[in-house]
């Protein structure tokens, strides 16, 4: 057990020789740069890989995933990732990926307390406070659980839109596209919910910051 980690090495000499047999310029051609036109903010859950469920490459997607796929907004680690990929990549869309099946949603449906992890998932508890009265509509748990899911990806779509990062990027005229998907881990699809915000004005007015300017 205590070298079971020693598999993983393994698997990547696999996989480097599987590479190059396919194609023996493949690292170099990695190693030149990347030019991702994807930023995907996902949840950290193992089950859900953003380039394997998205039969991209490596080079395709810019990556960044958090516990519930969270757009929080004092997150200097989400926020970094989000203004190299917006002001350096150029990305052109933006995914929010949440989960069916999710344990940050289902725990923050909850009251249990889990440790430091409760002030993260407290975000998520706004959002069900945001929706309590549609969600407590639904009386089947996990309807309830898989509709706070979609809930919390919509939200998470419009909380990139209030981000300074974002907004000076539309206010510069960068086409920049925020889309909400939910994972269906028990099928392996992707649903759009169809949501998508791609102008300063797709928001509310309270949040449309003047340019800075």
């Amino acid at each position: 057990m205590e070298k079971s980690y020693l598999k993983l090495l393994e698997n990547n000499k696999a996989w480097v020789g599987e590479k190059l047999k396919q194609d023996s310029e493949y690292f170099s051609k990695l190693a030149a740069g990347q030019k991702p036109e994807y930023l995907w903010i996902g949840c950290s859950d193992s089950r859900v890989p953003a380039n394997e469920i998205t039969g991209t490459s490596p080079g395709e997607i810019f990556v960044h995933r958090n516990i519930a796929n969270m757009v929080v907004h004092s997150d200097m680690n989400m926020l970094s990732v989000l203004s190299y990929a917006v002001d350096v990549l150029k990305v052109k869309h933006i995914i929010v990926c949440g989960h069916y099946g999710c344990g940050g949603v289902l725990a923050a449906m909850g009251n249990k307390q889990y440790g430091l992890i409760d002030n993260w998932l407290r975000h998520i508890k706004d959002v069900y406070h945001i929706h309590h009265k549609e969600l407590e509509m639904i009386k089947d748990i996990k309807a309830r659980e898989n509709r706070l899911v979609q809930l919390n990806v919509i939200e998470q779509v419009y909380d990139l839109g209030k981000t300074t990062i974002v907004q000076n990027a539309w206010e510069r005229g960068q086409l920049i596209h925020i889309h909400g998907w939910v994972y269906d881990i028990h099928d392996g699809l992707i649903n759009d919910l169809n949501v998508t915000i791609k102008a300063n004005n797709d928001l509310e007015a309270v949040y449309q910051l003047d340019d800075l300017k």
